[in-house]
């Protein structure tokens, strides 16, 4: 046999190259799919305790639950003891939760309503607050959650009453967009 003989033509090698390239391209879109591979090491060593179940997202403390005897009901709930307040809609689900900066005057445990909506006024410590809902009097002086219009947490003020329960301005924004003229707040201890 010849040397011309034994040659393949080149659309049997230009085949056989493409049918290679196709099958490795295949199999690096199964891996990419698959996500990243990770190399064991001697720090990383799986332990006796881990989670046979790898969690996608990372773990967040649950947040804390409605406080006992606060009401039924769509309403705002408020802690004085945890400064904090809950969202809480007609079918009794959280629909936020989140900290508070009270002022030096509280309202007394009980269930009020919002009667006063202002989109935006100074408060009484002398910073531009926005979202302000009234909802009781203490002191003299009227209780009112707000929060800052740049967003900052309120420096307490020495020998300044204040009324203002201020929070976040995202808090401020979703509280405003629950809490119309006449929702029920519950204060509880």
């Amino acid at each position: 046999m010849t040397v011309a003989a034994r040659r393949l033509p080149s659309s049997v090698w230009v085949t056989g190259l493409t049918v290679g390239a196709v099958a490795v391209v295949a199999v690096l879109a199964v891996k990419a799919e698959q996500g990243p591979q990770p190399h064991a090491t001697a720090a990383a060593r799986p332990s006796a305790s881990a989670s046979a179940q790898p969690s996608a997202k990372p773990s967040q403390a649950a947040a804390p639950a409605v406080p006992d005897g606060s009401g039924t009901g769509r309403r705002v709930v408020y802690s004085l003891g945890q400064k904090r307040v809950w969202l809480v809609d007609a079918s009794e689900q959280t629909r936020r939760t989140f900290v508070v900066w009270p002022g030096s005057v509280s309202p007394e445990p009980g269930t009020y309503s919002v009667g006063q909506r202002d989109e935006a006024r100074t408060g009484s410590d002398g910073v531009a607050i926005e979202h302000v809902m009234f909802f009781a009097t203490g002191s003299g002086l009227s209780i009112a959650f707000s929060n800052a219009v740049d967003g900052a947490s309120p420096q307490p003020v020495s020998g300044v009453q204040t009324g203002g329960i201020r929070m976040s301005k995202a808090d401020g924004t979703a509280l405003w967009a629950f809490g119309d003229t006449g929702t029920a707040v519950t204060v509880v201890k």
